[in-house]
């Protein structure tokens, strides 16, 4: 009997699993889904707990009602991956040989990694991060009673999960503020260490204005090297200060320790696979989704979905003994929350930015893109529903998993 194990029961490694029990012959081939935790996270709904649009219990729910029952899952930490012997050791000792490895171990916020975050004696009390659970929790009930003064949402570094998230942070916070009639009372600050709002020069415009009509203003460039709480200040490595009264971080992204133990990532614990097959570029049989890869593009829920079809059918072939297919392109897409029951949808790839024009049928939509609507509001709303019943089961949803120029409007 071979082996197909997953680390992470994550979306990636859940769909990975779900999909691949259905295509691997019962008879040769047992996968195996390895998870410390026992709840699944809707980690886009952290976003919403802040502000009271989502409950906390509304973003769990236990891992193994999403795991088809023919996939063995072992609720443990890993000690180990052992790449060169085809094992990986579990934090109590035992060892299971693999086949074949699907590394989903995500990423997770280190907030320890700048100086003054978590040991000023400020977070959790006037400094908070929105990326956990905890966390979004603990915003929530900050929020309720705070009497305004200056919000400033810093990003220490890039790559993050989904780029967009702190900006619609903001969004949502000045129609939160205003929706309290304390808008007046709050200044809103976006301290990032990219040159915009975004990365690509379309949606930079059309995001950076945006933020600019919600008198939301944005320090660019700013890399932070310190937090000082006891002056309630944000220090970059330029010498550049930014006072806040309210710290929103988004703290250095990076990938799950084992990875590091294992020696078998980058500098930030990513795994450095072939962008297009999502191969490890040194282990044949190892393959990385979603967060835990150093592919560059988006760490996002639709990337997860879109990498996925690529990483199915390259595990398939490589189970026929066939080369993978560099079919995966960066494909993402996003909707991003602008408060007053309103979004913006962005659809891209490791190629061609943001465009305008419609999605995902061209010149019909519904959607739009680049483009502030109610219709992208429910859409966003909606995928609640798709990731939980359709997306996290394995079950087919009709989207090109490669990105589609028809509909996209190009000067």
């Amino acid at each position: 009997m071979k082996t197909l194990l997953i680390l992470g029961a994550g979306t990636s490694g859940t769909v990975v699993a779900n999909k691949m029990v259905r295509r691997l012959d019962a008879q040769e081939w047992n996968v195996v889904v390895v998870d410390k935790n026992v709840d699944h996270y809707y980690q886009p709904g952290f976003l919403f707990v802040p502000f009271g649009m989502y409950k906390p219990a509304d973003n769990v729910r236990p891992k193994k009602n999403y795991l088809d029952h023919r996939v063995n899952f072992i609720i443990s930490d890993i000690e180990l991956i052992k790449p060169d012997d085809n094992q990986v050791v579990l934090s109590d000792g035992r060892v299971l040989n693999y086949d074949m490895l699907v590394v989903a171990t995500g990423t997770d916020i280190k907030p320890s990694e700048t100086q003054g975050l978590l040991d000023g004696g400020g977070w959790r009390n006037n400094i908070f991060d929105f990326y956990t659970h905890e966390g979004s929790i603990a915003l929530a009930n900050h929020l309720k009673n705070w009497k305004g003064g200056r919000l400033v949402l810093s990003i220490t570094e890039m790559p993050i999960k989904c780029p967009v998230a702190p900006l619609e942070f903001l969004l949502l916070s000045d129609w939160y503020f205003t929706r309290k009639g304390m808008r007046d009372k709050v200044d809103l600050v976006l301290a990032t260490p990219l040159s915009g709002a975004f990365t690509k020069p379309k949606a930079k415009a059309v995001l950076g204005d945006l933020l600019e009509s919600r008198n939301i203003s944005i320090e660019t460039e700013f890399n932070i090297g310190e937090v000082d709480n006891t002056r309630q200040m944000i220090k970059s490595y330029d010498e550049r200060e930014i006072p806040y009264d309210l710290l929103v971080s988004v703290p250095t992204n990076m990938g799950s320790d084992v990875i590091e133990r294992s020696e078998m990532g980058d500098d930030l614990n990513f795994l450095p696979v072939n962008k297009n097959t999502l191969q490890s570029e040194k282990w044949p049989n190892v393959w990385g989704i979603g967060d835990a890869t150093n592919a560059p593009t988006s760490k996002a829920g639709s990337v997860a979905h879109f990498m996925a079809e690529t990483l199915i059918e390259n595990l398939q072939r490589a189970v026929k003994g066939l080369e993978p297919e560099p079919s995966f392109d960066g494909h993402a897409n996003c909707f991003i929350e602008s408060g007053y029951g309103k979004a913006v949808l962005i659809d891209f790839n490791y190629d061609v930015e943001p465009l305008p024009g419609t999605y995902p049928v061209p010149g019909i939509g519904p959607m739009n893109l680049l483009k502030e609507t109610q219709l992208n509001h429910l859409g966003k709303l909606g995928f609640y529903y798709l990731y939980w019943e359709v997306f996290l089961r394995g079950l087919p949803i009709p989207l090109n998993p490669k990105m589609s120029m028809l509909g996209k409007i190009r000067d």
